[in-house]
């Protein structure tokens, strides 16, 4: 079955508004057997998936995504995004992107988060992040910034 850019367009305003709430629904977004993979997490099922957006908020304060780009073929998509939350009453942003594939009932089957983690967070703990950030610099091809 092939899936339209609605249901892309669906999932994407659902990423958008998620609250705790909303996770009580899950199982109409992720399929039973889903997998779910970022930095630092790598589970299966939605009941899994529910307990790593569960303890995102429990963590975060003020977690909630921002789409910026959406590709689709058929039944698979690449969304970049921007992740916005505060921690210790700082203010954060990643920028990352999503892999996801569906399955034939226009639930996710697969959901592969990309997004460096050292960058866009490590690298923001003070005496860790000079480190990383040190490193960094000594691994760049002649010093080269971006």
């Amino acid at each position: 079955m092939r899936h339209s850019h609605a249901r892309f367009d669906a999932l994407a305003q659902w990423f958008e508004t998620l609250t705790p709430d909303a996770l009580k629904k899950i199982d109409q977004v992720y399929a039973s057997d889903a997998t779910f993979r970022d930095p630092f997490n790598r589970v299966r099922g939605s009941n899994s998936i529910r307990l790593v957006y569960q303890h995102m908020f429990e963590q975060l304060v003020a977690p909630r995504f921002v789409i910026i780009t959406k590709l689709i073929q058929g039944e698979e998509a690449f969304m970049t995004w921007q992740f916005l939350f505060k921690l210790r009453d700082k203010a954060y942003v990643i920028e990352g992107g999503t892999h996801f594939l569906l399955n034939d009932q226009g639930l996710i089957a697969e959901h592969r988060d990309y997004w460096d983690a050292a960058q866009e967070l490590y690298e923001k703990i003070p005496l860790l992040g000079a480190v990383l950030r040190g490193l960094r610099r000594k691994l760049s091809i002649a010093g080269i910034q971006s």
